[in-house]
């Protein structure tokens, strides 16, 4: 069930919502929990047993942890028997098919495809119990002892299927303690609304370009259409991503929960290391917490923080995908951050502003080839049409029809994708706050009610028009 389909708009969330608030306090949570397993069990319901056995197979081990907090060995086997088990189901369901195609090609073999099917969003519901079970370990967070609380945590509909992956201490105690305000709902109508906008207006304008011209061989594009295909992929990944998160902030907030951000404007930074900062920021913040850091970090010499930083790399593109195009995708990532600790980084900090940030939107952009590319030969054929080295074509037909057909809104997302929207509303709407109640203040805020709506009355227009159209993030 997507957040942009009718079913969720106008039949699952005003259920569940009017059943929210006209509920007694004490099975609120309840009524979160049954409806959110019913929302994951709307395309698969078999994939609700693994989901189940992940929470509780945490919560035991939640308890073992507490249980053995002074018993060392005992402690250091329960967790890594958690890891274990946690990257065991992980690596079954996501990596198998891969496992035995690497095998079959490196030693000859013909083992059977286990053809297992994937289900959604595990790699985000993994590493938030994972991350559950390490804070009760530190004792970042406190041992939750009614499963029925921890099943909620893991299984929260807003950001179940695609994150953001939420840490447990984040919302410990909204959980067992919270309060809805209309401040809140309201700005989490808003937030929502916006998230809408980006998934259906930018995301899949840019989506139906960068899907257009990669269904071709790269033999077949100009250079042109090459950097216009990847320009679109580009804003479709920001936009999609992001605007999921929006929503599900949104959501959270609607229902009295506060998740933290998770895209803070990517796309301005003026270096790599400052783009993962900005990207996904959940997920980069569990590998530095949980991955790096616990390695040492950058704590014991250069030689060892390399080291460091290839590991959380290299595990990033494989958390994003079982094929060697995220491998080389997070592997890229982790060459040029080590370049910036060496020595580009303090280059990219005396240069201007505007070179730095175009020399990294440069970089990021060509990473995003072997993340959209199904197999290594397609990315590279890509790459070299984008640099001229297949001695095609510099422009053709083809380029020109989508620049005069889709330019206009690749150009919107473009200006959409950096701060420059939100201040100039912020500029508009400045007396919406205003502690006098004057024609200004009333007008700045009919003109963001105004602002809402017409985005959600194009999104919808769109939703009711598009066909499916899943976030990119739900394969993960």
């Amino acid at each position: 069930m997507l957040f942009s389909s009718t079913v969720f708009l106008f039949y699952f969330l005003p259920i569940v919502l009017l059943m929210y608030f006209l509920s007694p306090r004490v099975i609120k949570n309840t009524i979160l929990l049954v409806t959110s397993l019913f929302f994951y069990a709307w395309g698969e319901p078999r994939f609700v047993v693994i989901m189940l056995a992940s929470i509780f197979m945490n919560y035991v081990f939640g308890l073992l942890v507490d249980k053995y907090r002074h018993q060392e060995t005992r402690l250091k086997w329960t967790m890594a028997a958690m890891v274990a088990g946690n990257l065991l189901m992980l690596g079954v369901f996501k990596y198998a098919s891969f496992f035995v195609e690497n095998v079959n090609t490196i030693f000859g073999f013909s083992l059977n495809d286990p053809e297992i099917p994937l289900p959604l969003g595990i790699s985000f519901f993994t590493f938030q119990a994972m991350s559950y079970v390490i804070d009760v370990y530190r004792q970042d967070g406190r041992l939750q002892r009614n499963i029925f609380d921890l099943a909620l945590y893991v299984s929260f509909f807003p950001q179940l299927i695609a994150g953001p992956i939420v840490r447990y201490q984040t919302v410990a105690d909204e959980i067992v303690e919270r309060r809805e305000t209309i401040d809140d709902f309201v700005s989490g109508i808003q937030r929502f609304v916006i998230g809408l906008g980006k998934k259906m207006i930018l995301a899949n304008s840019a989506g139906y370009v960068a899907d257009q011209v990669f269904s071709q061989p790269p033999g077949e594009l100009s250079t042109t259409l090459a950097w216009i295909g990847i320009i679109a992929y580009s804003l479709q990944i920001y936009f999609d991503f992001s605007g999921y998160s929006d929503m599900a902030i949104g959501l959270g907030r609607m229902f009295g929960f506060h998740f933290l951000e998770n895209f803070n404007y990517p796309y301005i930074s003026t270096s790599v290391s400052e783009f993962w900062r900005r990207w996904h920021i959940s997920l980069g913040s569990w590998f530095r917490d949980y991955v790096y850091i616990p390695l040492g970090g950058n704590r014991k010499g250069s030689l060892m923080t390399y080291r460091n930083l290839t590991i959380v790399w290299l595990l990033t593109g494989v958390w994003h995908g079982a094929s060697w195009t995220f491998i080389a995708w997070g592997l890229y990532y982790g060459i040029f951050i080590m370049l910036e600790r060496a020595f580009l980084g303090r280059w990219l900090a005396a240069w201007p502003t505007w070179l730095a940030r175009t020399l990294t939107l440069f970089i990021v952009v060509v990473g995003w080839v072997f993340f959209r590319a199904d197999n290594f030969e397609y990315a590279l054929g890509y790459l070299q049409v984008m640099f001229g080295l297949h001695g095609g074509e510099l422009f053709d037909q083809t380029a020109y029809f989508y620049l005069v057909q889709y330019g206009v809104v690749l150009i919107i997302a473009m200006i959409a994708a950096t701060p420059l929207p939100k201040y100039a509303v912020s500029y508009f709407l400045r007396h919406e706050t205003d502690s006098e109640r004057t024609v200004l203040a009333m007008g700045a805020g009919l003109a963001r009610a105004t602002y809402i709506l017409f985005i959600f009355a194009v999104s919808i227009s769109y939703v009711v028009s598009s066909t499916f159209n899943p976030f990119i993030y739900f394969r993960f």
